[in-house]
C-alpha cells in the first residue's frame, strides 16, 4: 500500500485528498518507482483546473511528472532499469498517473538515471527546468557569442534555467521581472542585462534596442503571452524566432503579424515534450544537461521543501508572490 494525493474534479489544489492506494504492478515497458520527493510546477497548477493544453482522460487522478525514487519492480520488456537504483522522471503527458505520492509506475521510455552528485530532491526537480530551456535555446535559438536571447518571467524555474543555459554558450541574456528586487537574483544566474517591466512595460522595445546598439534580439522565451509580446516584438532582429510556452498573463497572446513580417520572424509555440518523445533528442538534451551539471555549470536552486503532507501548503505557497526563488519539493518519506 501507499499514499497519494488525488483529485477527483477541476476544483484546483485547495480539492486535493491524500488517500491510501494498493501498490500497482508495472505491465509491458513499465517501471515502479517508490518515490523519494517530487517537484511542483505551474503546469501541474493549470491543469488541476482544467487550464492546461490537455484534459485527463478520467478521475480520481494524480498530479505531477517530475520525481526521483527507487526501482522497486520492472515490466516485461525492460531490461536496462537497475532495480535498487535512483531514477528520475522526464517531462511527459502522464494522463491521470501523476508523481504526487508515494509510489509512480511510469514508462520506462520517460526515465533517466539521477545524476549521482545530487540529493533525490535535487533529482526531482532538474529535468522540467532545464530540458525546457535546453531546447529552444540551444537547440533552436543556436545560443552562441553574438546571439541576444530574452527571457520573460525569469524568475520562474524555466526562466531562471534558461539564463544558466545561454551564460554557458556565450549569449547575451536579457532577463525580465516585475520587480527590482529579483535583479540580484537575474544576474548572479546568468543575466547580462534585466529589465524590470512593472505594471507599465511602454519603452520595452526601445529599451531592448539600446541594450543591442539597435539590432535586437535574436530570440524570446516567452511563459507570458498576453500583452507583453506585443511590447518586445518592435526589437527583433531579423530572422528572430519567439517561443511562446505559457501563459501567466492567463491569455492567448494576439499573434503581432505585421511585426513578424517586418522582421522575417517565427512564431513557435512550444512544449518540451514534443521533444521528450523524439529519441533522439531526448538523448542529446539528457546529455547535454547531465554534462553541465557535473561540470558544475548548472545548479538546481531549491527554494522550499514540505513533507508529503503538506502539498497543498506547497500548492499555496508556490502561488504566493516570492522573494526566494527555486523548486519547490514535497519529500515523501517513503524511501531512503
Amino acid at each position: 500500500m501507499h499514499k497519494a494525493w488525488v483529485m477527483r474534479d477541476y476544483s484546483g489544489f485547495e480539492g486535493l485528498t491524500l488517500e491510501q492506494f494498493p501498490d500497482e504492478e508495472p505491465g509491458p515497458g513499465e517501471v515502479r518507482l517508490r518515490i523519494e520527493a517530487f517537484a511542483l510546477n505551474w503546469g501541474d497548477m493549470d491543469l488541476m483546473e482544467d487550464r492546461y493544453s490537455y484534459s485527463f482522460s478520467s478521475f480520481p487522478a494524480r498530479i505531477g511528472m517530475e520525481a526521483a525514487g527507487i526501482v522497486e519492480a520492472t515490466g516485461p520488456g525492460v531490461d536496462d532499469i537497475e532495480i535498487g537504483a535512483r531514477y528520475s522522471t522526464l517531462p511527459h503527458f502522464y494522463d491521470n498517473r501523476g508523481a504526487s505520492g508515494e509510489s509512480l509506475v511510469v514508462s520506462a521510455r520517460y526515465l533517466t538515471p539521477a545524476p549521482a552528485n545530487l540529493s533525490a530532491v535535487e533529482s526531482a526537480s532538474i529535468w522540467m527546468q532545464y530540458l525546457t530551456a535546453y531546447y529552444p535555446v540551444v537547440e533552436l535559438a543556436k545560443a552562441a557569442p553574438g546571439r541576444v536571447i530574452l527571457v520573460t518571467a525569469a524568475t520562474s524555474t524555466a526562466g531562471t534555467a534558461a539564463l544558466e543555459i545561454g551564460r554557458k554558450c556565450g549569449a547575451t541574456m536579457i532577463g525580465t521581472t516585475r520587480y527590482e528586487y529579483n535583479r540580484d537574483y537575474l544576474m548572479e544566474a546568468g543575466a547580462d542585462h534585466v529589465i524590470v517591466t512593472g505594471a507599465d512595460s511602454d519603452g520595452f522595445a526601445d529599451e531592448l534596442k539600446a541594450l543591442t546598439d539597435g539590432r535586437g534580439i535574436d530570440a524570446a522565451y516567452d511563459s507570458i503571452g498576453g500583452g507583453l509580446m506585443n511590447q518586445y516584438v518592435g526589437a527583433l532582429a531579423k530572422n528572430a524566432r519567439i517561443f511562446f510556452y505559457g501563459m501567466l498573463d492567463k491569455d492567448f497572446p494576439q499573434i503581432p503579424y505585421a511585426a513578424l513580417f517586418q522582421s522575417n520572424a517565427l512564431f513557435q509555440a512550444y512544449s518540451v515534450f514534443n521533444y521528450i518523445e523524439d529519441d533522439e533528442m531526448c538523448a542529446k538534451g539528457i546529455d547535454w544537461v547531465n554534462k553541465a551539471l557535473a561540470a558544475g555549470e548548472i545548479s538546481p536552486t531549491i527554494d522550499r521543501v514540505y513533507p508529503l503532507e503538506g502539498y497543498i501548503d506547497a500548492c499555496r505557497y508556490l502561488k504566493e508572490p516570492r522573494r526566494t526563488h527555486g523548486k519547490v519539493v514535497v519529500e515523501t518519506g517513503a524511501a531512503t
